[in-house]
């Protein structure tokens, strides 16, 4: 006769999820083979083991969990070593903040919880979880590191599903209990993200391609594809993130736009959702706006000696035009930034126009574009100047008449930043001119002009040396250095083979002198322009990235890569500059393949 069920039987029973039958049966196997009851039920098909986690944790008013790869972060789960952790039958899961969520198979065992606190030095937060599971995992994540290509390979077809829309009222997970409840598809939409803020990623791609989906994320300004989800889970990623970028879901034939607040790793993040429809389907780029990423102290940009100073010097000037230019992704909105914050005090009144506004300065009043109302920078400019502003900055001259306004409020008193997409400082002044700006107001209201590059810094961890090929020497002029060891990156895990691992700022500034100014009234080409510098022993960006070079921080052909728009620009300059002859661009040395590793500290917050 089979002995008395017991209570967790009885309530399984009593909720119906098992039958009578079925827990006799199980009964009469743990009495003939051993084994725990609910392992029993499991193996017989009874129930699943999620229904049984739920059935305990409601049982011992706990958490329940069924741990699943995108649930735990590999670093976090190390901090307890194997054999204890196999020993206590535990597994870290994720940290937030001092609170260390453990799955466990008691999670009331008070000695266990005392031992966790002791190893870990963190309030422990239990969460019941099988036996089972938890060795399983234990496997997977404290024998061997973490891949992308084991968590993809963990996410079954039958897994993969579309939420309803209305599921969604509340995006964010702020609760184990929601986190529990996602699909595959929400943990790994938050996987991608998280892994592309823990590498600095600047923009996420998720491309449709007719065998895969590829996800490249653009680090250091250049994009390195980490991992490629199937094909059938395309349309479900772009369904996620359009629903938390609060898009239209069911609109794919035209681009949308949408932005997303969140908070991950205890750090607040913008996201700049954009989506553009395909012959293969949706495309998606994701920008990221992490502003505690960001230094915006001119010294830690790259800016030092001589032009630091002269920049400091245009930025005392009560009235003016500053320009910084560049191409896409210099970093110049960054240098502005950090000339408002460096400006920025309870005397003034400072006003941008962006589009968009990516970062929220405190004390600062700031102004997003919206063609669709009419609200374009022009517009919004000539508002601005009747809000009684000290400083204006504008995001961009991207016509005649916002050129025009500023260049007026310039001379009006007031100081004005702005960018330019140009190549480097003497271009600024033929890109004002093309748009129609006269000759002697630029002369009058231009202070300075600073054009900037972000070429990638050696990797500090597989940081070795080289001899560079000897063309490459030839065409800087360093031919006589032909036997000089230089430096260069291997290529290692922390920069994903790439050999650079972050950037810095290489920058020119050319403040406005009288020469300057009568040469630019008298409509002087701008060969006479580099001429003159040339003879005041102004150096240029090329001079200033061989500088960087000579400090071991980059490479040269990174150098060449970033500066190559220079060398074809010279060709009237004098003999000082002269060794530099026209190039083709040097091609950087190429991230090898492979995936990345992954790793999930903890679920994404975003705010309703």
């Amino acid at each position: 006769m089979i002995g008395k069920p017991t209570k967790i039987g009885e309530q399984l029973v009593r909720d119906q999820l098992i039958t009578t039958e079925q827990l006799h049966e199980a009964l009469a196997k743990q009495a003939s083979g051993g084994g725990k009851l609910g392992v029993n039920l499991i193996d017989m098909g009874a129930i699943t083991g999620t229904a049984l986690v739920n059935a305990l944790a409601k049982r011992l008013e706990v958490k329940g969990c069924v741990l699943r790869h995108g649930l735990i972060d590999p670093k976090v789960a190390k901090c307890v070593q194997k054999e204890e952790a196999e020993r206590l039958k535990v597994l870290p899961m994720f940290r937030v903040f001092d609170e260390l969520t453990v799955a466990m198979i008691d999670p009331q065992s008070l000695p266990t919880l005392d031992r966790l606190r002791d190893l870990t030095g963190k309030r422990i937060r239990p969460v019941l979880a099988l036996e089972s599971n938890i060795e399983e995992f234990q496997q997977k994540y404290l024998t061997k590191e973490v891949t992308v290509d084991s968590f993809m390979a963990s996410i079954e077809e039958t897994d993969v599903r579309i939420e309803d829309s209305d599921a969604y009222d509340e995006p964010g997970v702020t609760d184990l209990d929601q986190l529990v409840e996602g699909s595959p598809i929400i943990n790994l939409v938050n996987l991608i993200v998280l892994t592309a803020m823990r590498d600095g990623a600047s923009d996420i791609h998720i491309e449709p391609d007719r065998q895969a989906t590829h996800i490249r994320y653009r680090i250091d300004g250049q994009l390195r594809e980490l991992f490629r989800p199937p094909k059938g889970m395309h349309a479900q990623i772009v369904s996620r993130i359009k629903v938390i970028g609060k898009m239209d879901i069911s609109e794919k034939r035209l681009p949308q736009e949408g932005r997303v607040h969140l908070i991950a790793d205890g750090r607040e993040v913008d996201l700049r959702v954009s989506s553009m429809p395909t012959v293969l389907g949706e495309k998606i780029v994701i920008r990221i706006l992490d502003k505690s990423n960001l230094s915006f102290e001119l010294e830690d940009l790259g800016l030092c000696g001589e032009d630091l100073q002269n920049v400091l010097k245009m930025l005392k000037t009560p009235y003016g035009l500053i320009l910084v230019t560049g191409p896409t992704g210099s970093g110049k909105t960054t240098t502005l930034y950090s000339a408002l914050e460096l400006l920025n005090d309870q005397t003034k009144n400072i006003v941008t126009v962006e589009d968009p506004v990516e970062y929220q300065l405190p004390m600062i009043t700031q102004i997003q574009v919206n063609d669709q109302v009419g609200l374009t920078f022009s517009r919004a400019l000539r508002s601005i100047l009747r809000q009684d502003p000290d400083i204006v900055m504008i995001g961009e001259m991207r016509d005649p008449d916002t050129a025009r306004v500023a260049v007026q409020a310039a001379l009006t008193g007031h100081l004005v930043l702005s960018t330019l997409h140009t190549n480097d400082c003497p271009g600024g002044v033929a890109r004002l001119s093309d748009m129609g700006i006269e000759p002697y107001l630029i002369s009058s209201s231009v202070i300075g002009i600073v054009a900037q590059r972000l070429p990638r810094k050696i990797c500090r961890t597989c940081r070795t040396s080289y001899y560079p090929p000897r063309d490459l020497l030839d065409m800087v002029g360093w031919s006589h250095r032909a036997n000089e060891l230089f430096q260069r990156g291997e290529g290692c895990r922390e920069c994903h083979m790439t050999g650079f691992r972050g950037r810095i700022g290489v920058y020119e500034v050319m403040p406005m002198d009288a020469e300057l100014q009568r040469l630019i009234q008298s409509s002087a080409p701008e060969s006479a322009l580099r001429r003159h510098l040339n003879r005041i022993g102004w150096k240029n960006l090329r001079d200033k990235a061989l500088e960087v070079i000579e400090r071991g921080e980059s490479t040269l052909e990174e150098v060449m890569r970033v500066t190559r728009s220079e060398a074809a620009e010279i060709a009237e300059v004098g003999p000082a500059v002269a060794r530099i002859t026209p190039t083709a661009e040097a091609e950087s040395r190429a991230a090898t393949g492979g995936s990345a590793e992954i790793e999930v500290r903890e679920e994404i917050e975003v705010p309703a």
